[in-house]
């Protein structure tokens, strides 16, 4: 049973979306201008999918025939959920139409924890879904302890064709993947390097903690080469793309100060690798302040450069300004890792970035949380709002949009239809204000947004 909610500028009832700003006419520390006007207000629609337990979007796409798909997982057996027969995490794909109908949904995983971050759509239509899983039946054929990465190759109705696991002795989770120019696909996250006892790195170099695992994988999901990178703490990627210059840019946070890592600002930092087609090490660089700076994604600026998201609670060294708590910041770097323009979002509360995505009209839309009613925000309903922001090519503020109830409201990715409409996913506990009903713990949320 799907449950929304839809309000208008002509109706009595309360408006929930958070009006539009458009931002001129002041200055921050690196130059970009900025200003504010009177509030604009948009239609939106806010529908959340689910049952009984825990359900969860980590990744929206916008489809090749006009509609999009979003993947996540679900603990359900009951509700929007109904192939699953026991209460346990798989990983769940839903595939919409271009206004926003469902068209089917299918869950995939075995009898333990299973849960999907990243997918792509494949050239023949169908998608390589990537996470981790703890199960070995099922649709899982193997687990090597723990978690493993976990890739899953469906047709273009999401009948599953192959599938292949990748790890070790420890907890090794698939974070991200692209689908590479050469057909294959690279996946990235994380690899738990002790655990492992140095294995999965055809390097010998030994490092320790959690390290960014890549794996090159051909069109068929067989292996061609798999490296580590990090230092002897905790080093997590989150996203990757491929650099039109050739080799790979992967991003994510770092609290290491040895092996790979050369910088560190302190604390965790935006830790950024470019590295060949054949996964040598070409470049590291750190990002950030004295705090806590994580990188959660990655997107072609469109003109030779690459835009990083993530949040930090610095205010110093590459930070140029923090309205409190956290921020939501923006870094633009060209190739060679130069830091070109940085950009803080938010208010005096926590602000977090998940993801950016290109909009159409050459701008930049972000997704993430807040739990702020000032700055860069003009209401907070409680705990974490999703956050939906809109800037322009030079990092202006052009939109935004929170959305939330009562409790925790998180949106984890953005994607743009070829219509224009917007579309975040990520997840919901409320079932008040801006969400209609709520029919677990948390329900998979899905905003739509006609700016």
């Amino acid at each position: 049973m799907l449950r929304q909610i839809f309000f208008s500028e002509g109706r009595s009832l309360p408006i929930w979306v958070v009006p539009l700003l458009i931002i001129a006419a002041c200055s921050n520390d690196n130059g970009i201008e900025s200003m504010k006007e009177g509030p604009v207000s948009v239609d939106a629609m806010v529908t959340t999918y689910g049952g009984s337990q825990n359900d969860n979007a980590k990744s929206v796409m916008a489809t090749a025939d006009g509609g999009y798909a979003v993947l996540g997982h679900t603990q359900s057996i009951d509700g929007d959920v109904t192939d699953k027969q026991q209460v346990d995490f798989d990983y769940w794909l839903l595939k919409f139409d271009g206004q926003s109908a469902l068209q089917w949904s299918k869950s995939y995983g075995g009898s333990s924890n299973d849960r999907g971050n990243d997918f792509v759509q494949t050239a023949d239509g169908g998608y390589a879904i990537l996470g981790f899983s703890e199960s070995s039946d099922e649709d899982v054929s193997e687990n090597a302890g723990d978690l493993d990465y976990w890739l899953a190759k469906t047709d273009a109705s999401g009948t599953l064709l192959w599938q292949k696991s990748f790890g070790f002795k420890g907890r090794d989770e698939g974070i991200a993947l692209i689908q590479t120019k050469d057909s294959g696909f690279l996946l990235v996250g994380v690899i738990d390097v002790t655990a492992s006892e140095g294995q999965g790195n055809t390097t010998a170099k030994r490092h320790a903690g959690g390290d960014y695992w890549a794996i090159k994988l051909t069109t068929e999901g067989e292996l061609e080469w798999s490296k580590y990178f990090g230092g002897t703490f905790t080093d997590t990627a989150y996203d990757v793309i491929e650099m039109v210059e050739g080799g790979f840019m992967i991003v994510g946070s770092s609290d290491s100060t040895d092996v790979d890592i050369n910088d560190n600002k302190g604390s965790y930092d935006f830790w950024v690798i470019r590295i060949s087609e054949t996964g040598e090490l070409v470049w590291e660089k750190n990002y950030g302040g004295d705090e806590i700076d994580e990188a959660h994604g990655i997107c072609s600026s469109g003109d030779g450069n690459y835009l990083i998201v993530g949040d930090t609670r610095s205010s110093n060294d590459d930070v140029s300004t923090n309205n409190g708590a956290a921020d939501v910041w923006v870094i633009k770097i060209n190739p060679l890792g130069e830091m070109l323009w940085e950009r803080t979002y938010g208010g005096t509360g926590f602000d977090a970035g998940r993801s950016i995505a290109p909009a159409q009209n050459g701008g930049f839309l972000l997704s993430g949380s807040s739990r702020s009613a000032d700055g860069d925000l003009k209401n907070n309903n409680g705990q974490n709002d999703a956050w939906v922001l809109k800037i322009d090519a030079a990092g202006s503020l052009e939109w935004e949009s929170s959305i939330g109830g009562t409790k925790i409201d998180l949106a984890h990715s953005v994607a743009e239809l070829s219509n224009g409409t917007v579309i975040a996913v990520g997840e919901s506990a409320s079932s008040d204000l801006d969400i209609d009903q709520n029919r677990g713990f948390t329900d998979l949320l899905s905003i739509i947004i006609d700016p």
